[in-house]
């Protein structure tokens, strides 16, 4: 006796094959769809909602690890010990960590120290760290020695003074890399709007070529507007970087140039080593802490937002 036949199943007696059709163009039809998601979210990781607002995943048959490091040293010529300083409460450091923690991409996060004051602090709020070498030339040789270490795919320095950092700007540095193997470094510009930041040899300007790629770092105004039409060919490099493990490794045994030394910009020894750095728009503004009065302000904002959620 042939048994009773469930749907979707193919059941065979003799010469006869009892099958439930459509139960069986259910789940073609349903394989082919899931096939087809499965492609497009790998060949296309950025689409658009009718509102022109895009989203954009990562996908990739390869798993991507994004580590998030943030280099800290007690020592500063201008403001000791500002990582440890309290902002609303807390140690700065503390709220660069818990904002990169806050990042879409990052996988993890790690303050990298050559100082057991920070470690302590980082270890006492639940953060990862590790310690360095105290003879470091920049932030960027910090983190190749933690990279050495910490296998991932992409790394993003995150500036340890800029408590207000928000976690859409890593993301957005991030994107500036992945997906593009030719782009070893990535970072962001804002557009320039105050006049006196032009001048002002604490913000860094930059200047792209039409591939969003830099060509130059400096503390002078550049390029030169020699029609004097404005302001609108400026932009403030923003000090977050993104960069591949392969590059990370080998920046510290590139060649220190003179530019570098000049400006005393760490970002300029790959382009005097001829990598590429890829640079994204932001309308984001970084506010870090280079001084107590900077710190007065920013101590001032955080109370300011506070006033206004009791007010309101």
């Amino acid at each position: 006796m042939m048994p009773s036949a469930m749907p979707g199943l193919f059941i065979c007696s003799r010469s006869v094959v009892v099958a439930d059709t459509v139960s069986l163009f259910n789940a073609t039809f349903y394989l082919l769809i899931t096939s087809f998601v499965s492609l497009y979210q790998q060949v296309a990781p950025c689409f658009h909602s009718s509102s022109d607002e895009a989203f954009c995943v990562i996908h990739s048959g390869v798993r991507t690890r994004i580590l998030g490091i943030i280099p800290a040293r007690f020592a500063s010529s201008r403001f000791p010990g500002k990582a440890l300083a309290s902002v609303a409460g807390k140690p700065m450091l503390q709220h660069v960590y818990e904002r990169a923690k806050a990042s879409r991409y990052l996988d993890d996060v790690i303050v990298a120290t050559d100082d057991e004051r920070i470690a302590g602090v980082v270890r006492q709020f639940g953060g990862r760290v590790r310690m360095t070498r105290a003879d470091h030339f920049s932030g960027t040789d910090r983190l190749a020695e933690v990279a050495a270490s910490e296998p991932a795919t992409l790394y993003v320095n995150i500036q340890g003074d800029e408590p207000l950092i928000e976690p859409e700007a890593i993301d957005a540095a991030i994107l500036s890399v992945h997906g593009d193997d030719a782009v070893s470094m990535g970072t962001l510009k804002r557009r320039i709007v105050d006049p006196t930041d032009i001048v002002d040899t604490n913000v860094v300007k930059v200047v792209t070529n039409l591939l969003n790629d830099a060509i130059y770092f400096s503390r002078c105004p550049i390029p030169y507007e020699r029609d004097g039409r404005g302001v609108s060919l400026y932009a403030k490099h923003i000090g977050l970087y993104v960069y591949r493990r392969d590059f990370l490794l080998a920046y510290p045994d590139l060649t220190i140039g003179p530019l570098e030394r000049a400006e005393r910009l760490e970002q300029l020894r790959a382009l005097e080593n001829g990598y590429r750095i890829r640079v994204v728009d932001t309308e984001y503004e970084s506010l870090g802490v280079d001084t107590p009065e900077d710190l007065e302000r920013v101590n001032q904002l955080f109370a300011a937002v506070a006033n206004s959620f009791e007010a309101g």
